[in-house]
Order: C-alpha cells, then sequence, then structure tokens
C-alpha cells in the first residue's frame, strides 16, 4: 500500500472501529474478584477488589504490577479508570514474562495533571517516549475511559472517547524493537487507584515464530557441533553447561531471535550465528554472554567486533534476550535496552544459531527460545 492510500485508509479505520461498538469482547474482571489475573514482582496484598473495582493498595510499591493470564499480540483493550487528586499508574501492554516491562513492552501513563502542553510524561503518554495529542482526564473524583487498540505497527490510543494516539510504533527508534506480544498490566506506584469494566477484543495475529525450546521434547531440534558441552531440558528450562556448543537443525540467514536468559554468576557463553556449524573453529559470529561489566566484550556485544554497553543483568535471574540479524545489519537487546547495532557483517552465508558453553560449571539457562524468519 502506498503512502496516499495507506493515511486514507488510517483516517477512515476509527470511524469502522467505533461503529463496531462492544462486539467479540471478553471481560477480563468479573467485578468480584482477581481471577485472570495475578500479581508480579510485589505482596498478595498488593492488588484487591473494592465496590465493584481492582484496587492498588498504597503500600504496594513500584516494581509491583498486575499481569494478566495469558499473553495478548494484537487486541483492542478497553475499561475505565478513577482519578481524584494526586495519581500515577500505567497500563502495560506487550508486557514480558521477565524483565522491565515499560522498556521490553510500552506502558500507556495514568496521572492526575491536566497539562495544557502535552509531553512524553503527561496522562497518555507512551511513557516516556511519546506525547499524547492533547491531555483530558477527568481528575476530580470522575471516572476516566480508556481504549488501547494495537495492531502492529499501528497503535491507536483514545482517552475518554478522544484519540490519543494513532502511531506507526515502527517510525519510532525507541519502540521499533519492543516485544511483539506480552502479558496486559496494571502498574502501581502506591496510588489507590482504581480500575473497572476490563474487557479485550483479539485481533488477527501477523506474526509466526518457531519454537526452538518451550518443552524437553525441542531437544531434538539441537545437536552438539563442537566439543563436549553439558544440556538437558527441565521443563521449560534448557540447562547448558561444560565445554562445547550445541546447534540448531535449522539453518537461518535473516531473523529474529528471543528468548529469557538465566546464568551463574559470571558465565561465560555466546550465542553464535550465520555459523558453519562447527563452534569456534568455523566460520561465525558470535553474541557475548558474560556478564562482567569490565569486561572486554561484555554481555550483548558482537564478540572481537563491537562491544555492547553493559546491561542492566543480575546473575540467577531470568532476563530478556532478543536479537535480530538482516543482511549486514544486527542488533540485540538486553532486558529493554538497545545495547549493541552494527552494520558491516561481511559474511552473508545462512547457518545454524549455536548456544556456546565456554566455562564449565557455570551454567546459562534458556526457556521459551523462539526464531522468526525477516
Amino acid at each position: 500500500m502506498n503512502r496516499r492510500k495507506f493515511l486514507g485508509a488510517a483516517g477512515l479505520v476509527p470511524v469502522l472501529l467505533a461503529a463496531d461498538e462492544e462486539t467479540g469482547f471478553t471481560p477480563l474482571f468479573d467485578g468480584k474478584s482477581l481471577a485472570g489475573w495475578s500479581v508480579r514482582d510485589g505482596p498478595e496484598q498488593a492488588f484487591y477488589v473494592d465496590d465493584g473495582a481492582i484496587v492498588v493498595h498504597e503500600s504496594a510499591g513500584y516494581p509491583c504490577w498486575l499481569g494478566s493470564a495469558r499473553q495478548y499480540e494484537n487486541f483492542d483493550f478497553r475499561g475505565e479508570f478513577f482519578v481524584k487528586g494526586w495519581t500515577n499508574s500505567g497500563i502495560y501492554i506487550h508486557a514480558p514474562e521477565h524483565g522491565r516491562n515499560m522498556w521490553c513492552g510500552m506502558k500507556i501513563n495514568i496521572f492526575h495533571q491536566a497539562d495544557e502542553k502535552p509531553a512524553p510524561e503527561s496522562m497518555g503518554s507512551v511513557f516516556p517516549i511519546v506525547a499524547p495529542r492533547k491531555v483530558n482526564v477527568k481528575n476530580k473524583g470522575e471516572w476516566n475511559t480508556f481504549r488501547i487498540v494495537m495492531d502492529w505497527p499501528r497503535l491507536q490510543v483514545w482517552s475518554n472517547d478522544e484519540q490519543i494516539h494513532d502511531l506507526d510504533v515502527e517510525t519510532v527508534p525507541d519502540l521499533r524493537h519492543r516485544f511483539r506480544s506480552g502479558y496486559l498490566g496494571l502498574e502501581s506506584l502506591s496510588y489507590p487507584i482504581r480500575f473497572r469494566n476490563l474487557r479485550v477484543r483479539e485481533l488477527p495475529s501477523k506474526v509466526a515464530w518457531t519454537a526452538l525450546y518451550e518443552t524437553p521434547a525441542d531437544i531434538a531440534k539441537w545437536h552438539v557441533s563442537d566439543g563436549k558441552p553439558v544440556y538437558q531440558g527441565l521443563g521449560a528450562v534448557m540447562h547448558t553447561d561444560g565445554l562445547g556448543h550445541i546447534a540448531t537443525n535449522e539453518m537461518f540467514r535473516d531473523f529474529e531471535l528471543q528468548m529469557y536468559v538465566r546464568h551463574a554468576w559470571h558465565h561465560n557463553g555466546g550465542v553464535m550465528f550465520r555459523t558453519e556449524g562447527k563452534g569456534s573453529r568455523g566460520r561465525h559470529y558470535e553474541i557475548q554472554l558474560h556478564d562482567g561489566e569490565g569486561a572486554h566484550y561484555p554481555t550483548g556485544s558482537l564478540y572481537s567486533i563491537q562491544r555492547g554497553s553493559y546491561p542492566r543483568i543480575e546473575a540467577e535471574k531470568w532476563w530478556p534476550f532478543q536479537m535480530w540479524v538482516k543482511d549486514r545489519a544486527c542488533g540485540v537487546r538486553i532486558n529493554g535496552e538497545t545495547v549493541m547495532e552494527y552494520d558491516r557483517l561481511d559474511n552473508l552465508e545462512p547457518g545454524p544459531i549455536e548456544l556456546q558453553a565456554h566455562d564449565a560449571g557455570r551454567w546459562t539457562e534458556y526457556k521459551h527460545i523462539r526464531v522468526r524468519r525477516i
């Protein structure tokens, strides 16, 4: 679709969506309990139900949040929130299983202040990146409506029935590599905000991921390519140790890889791509996994080529790993931060993706390993 046709269609979509009303929505809150939700990164009492609304307890604290039971890719999410006096919270979309919600996914900000000039921190912003078109919050003890339509790459947001965002997220450098699916969430910043009438309608998926590891049966998708690594499937987790490499049976040239990683203190390993399938003995590129901040090439670096900026990770805690390779370019995001980008790859030949175990006794674990060709 050319630019003129796209913009013409964009102008029509809000009208069509408005005419659709409430067809096909699934309630996400029964008005009586937190069934279908769970408290994340905080105490059990952080959220509770009172008078038909979900309420944030004032002692909950950040980074506590309430997460949906399911993950969503594209959707129409609607509801209401109550504002009286100083209030700060947020609605998470595409929040990760582990990691920083508003940097791996996105946060639509909730704030009491009726800013005359919208800013990236205003009510309704894609916090803290993109300002809304306008701020129309009702803040004197009133209910506000919200509507968030994600149909990647298009993000539309309404506040009190006025559209405040119509955004192609792939045109925003800080958003274009965010998670494309994840949990819906309600943020705690210890203000007693209330939510009600939460409901969602799923929209068609646009991406197809191939699972490289989800269950022990997926071990069959890998083989030893070099040395004597120790690797095993432990439920949802692939545990690796020893010294050597394992490789995917499939070959990849241009792809996006996403997974969660957990490791021993000062572990050493790597994710190798466009290899000959012989580990370090053959042609390869390596994204380093090494949690020493002062290391020559720390986690996220393109080993021996481009040093990455050290990411926010901790030993023995899960963190999200994303990488993409397209023609001569590659990039890495760790826990919601882009730590390395490079655009001068010489080797354009496809090859397996390999995981390196480089230091026996310092294990590395992976889960939800998935890949898509691009």
